[in-house]
């Protein structure tokens, strides 16, 4: 348990304070682990490359997709047109709301990353027309929203894990689970914007040049600290146009509008498809209904395959094929940065979990505790923040408590909801969230720690805070 703190806190400060790269900062900090906490030399080397080819496996494809997808949208002009479209409907104050909240409900059906990377475009291009704080207030919203809506709402993967764990209808889970999460983003987005309007946002310290931007002095690479010493630089072609410094996060940006005869629904239709797919399939899995050709075709990676074969064709024609190949450079760029990034925080997660760690801290709580709904959020924090798996560490608390709660008398949703929400807390340095949040937003590791760590550790609290009052009432 100690090497395991140790080795958390030792990768944050080497990024921090003494400016590592993440990438070689997490790898350091996997081996220290594994070393110390008796894995020996051989099991630590395989658990670390074990480590980072599961997570590529799983995620991968995924990810890269998903950012040439952006890219080639960045360059149609159409998530400029799309960001236009909100505003006049929200206003620019709004939208850190409305996008966590479509996040965290209405988007649950799409894998956590495949969602990041498809709407940081539209962050970035929201965050430039919001102003002072913009990056810190969208960042949070979709950490607030992306993580919340994973265990809280189904058919977020932790919600339907913890939901038949405890014997929950799906339809019950879905009902409290959506009346906890829309408080609970919303209290937590207004939290934190009030934060970083008191000046809890440094835009020198915690945002950083991301692809499409001027690299500023001193940025030689992925390699290389930025000038604020807390994440790594990103040196790329600059992008076109006035909006250097506030553009796309995974592109280069349109120089030219698009043929005024292609309609903005023509060039997100392929993205409204794949996503439409890939809700299919997991409303079918739910209902246990099974059809070879459906689930090939909802698939994640097939159905973004799809979406980017359509959007590249409707890009040619709207742009022409030098743009979008232009574009493609540019996404393949964008995103070897983020695969690193995200196969060496999988490598320290498969690390903590080799230790057996999860198990030994499960073994030291029981539920003879007059709070359960408490011991329980308690500890799935402490596991998350051990484990580093929202997923992993919600379904322990839970399977902790839940053997017990009819005689306890507690309604098993609110264990579960209970147990989602102690999930939520610290996310850091072991989550792909926090590095993809890292990489597409433009933050500085210190940032992140901002809008993802303690954004999403302020929803794990408020959620419980909003839980304990729904207890009395079942």
């Amino acid at each position: 348990m100690i090497n395991t703190g140790v080795a958390i806190l030792a990768v944050v400060l080497l990024i921090v304070r003494f400016k590592f790269n993440p990438a070689v900062s997490l790898v350091i900090g996997s081996a220290y682990l594994g070393l110390t906490a008796g894995l020996g030399t051989e099991k630590t080397i395989e658990t670390i490359t074990g480590g980072f080819g599961d997570i590529m496996a799983e995620v991968g494809l995924l990810i890269a997709f998903g950012v040439l997808m952006g890219a080639m949208l960045q360059e149609t002009g159409a998530i400029q047109r799309l960001v236009g479209a909100l505003l006049k409907v929200f206003g620019p104050n709004r939208m850190p709301y409305a996008m966590s909240l479509t996040v965290a409900t209405l988007l649950q059906s799409i894998f956590l990353d495949v969602l990041l990377v498809i709407s940081a475009p539209l962050a970035r291009s929201l965050a430039a027309k919001i102003g002072k704080k913009g990056t810190a207030r969208m960042a949070t919203a979709l950490a607030i929203g992306g993580e919340c809506g994973i265990v809280l709402t189904v058919p977020g993967v932790g919600a339907l894990a913890l939901a038949g764990l405890l014997g929950v209808p799906l339809g019950k889970m879905l009902l409290f689970g959506v009346l906890l999460v829309i408080p609970t983003v919303a209290i937590a987005v207004a939290i934190m914007c009030f934060l970083f309007d008191r000046g809890w946002w440094s835009e020198e310290r915690d945002e950083q040049p991301f692809l499409g931007e001027e690299p500023g002095p001193g940025d030689s690479g992925f390699a290389a600290s930025d000038s604020s010493g807390t994440g790594p630089g990103i040196t790329a072609e600059a992008g076109s146009g006035s909006e250097t410094g506030s553009g796309s996060a995974l592109g280069t940006k349109a120089t030219a509008t698009t043929r005024s005869e292609t309609p903005l629904m023509v060039l997100l239709a392929p993205l409204l498809t794949a996503l439409v797919l890939i809700a299919l399939g997991a409303i079918l899995d739910v209902a246990d209904v099974h059809n070879p050709v459906v689930e090939f075709l909802a698939s994640p990676v097939i159905a973004l395959l799809i979406g980017l074969v359509g959007t590249s064709v409707v890009g040619r024609y709207a742009v022409g094929a030098e743009r979008m190949q232009r574009s493609v450079a540019t996404g393949f760029k964008e995103s070897g940065q983020i695969l690193i990034l995200t196969g060496v925080g999988g490598s320290l997660a498969a690390t903590i979990a080799a230790t057996g760690l999860g198990k030994i801290l499960g073994e030291y709580f029981t539920a003879n505790t007059a709070a359960p709904l408490l011991m329980v959020w308690l500890i799935a924090a402490i596991l998350h923040v051990a484990v580093g798996s929202v997923t992993i560490s919600a379904i322990t608390a839970a399977g902790i408590l839940g053997p017990v709660a009819p005689a306890l008398g507690i309604d098993p949703v609110l264990i579960a909801l209970a147990a989602g929400a102690g999930s939520l807390f610290a996310v850091h340095v072991t989550s792909n969230t926090f590095w993809l949040l890292q990489s597409l937003l433009g933050q500085t590791t210190r940032g992140t720690l901002k809008t993802c760590s303690v954004g999403v550790s302020v929803a794990s609290v408020v959620a419980i805070l909003l839980i304990l009052p729904l207890s009395a009432l079942l």
